[in-house]
């Protein structure tokens, strides 16, 4: 967990149960977190390369 946000695993989804919709093993398996986080990136921004854009433009993804 980021203790300055709150966000979780390696997506650093915030809240962190969002990811149990990728798996119940959501908090200890990193592929499930994985899952969860390319299909927010793929939701939201529509690639990875478009999400890494908007990071470097605003400083949050």
């Amino acid at each position: 967990m980021n203790p300055s946000s709150g966000a979780y695993g390696i997506p650093q989804s915030l809240p962190g149960n969002k990811m149990a919709s990728a798996g119940a093993d959501w908090q200890t398996n990193p592929a499930t977190q994985i899952e969860w986080g390319l299909g927010y990136i793929s939701g939201r921004y529509g690639s990875p390369c478009a999400a890494w854009a908007h990071s470097q433009a605003v400083n949050w993804y």
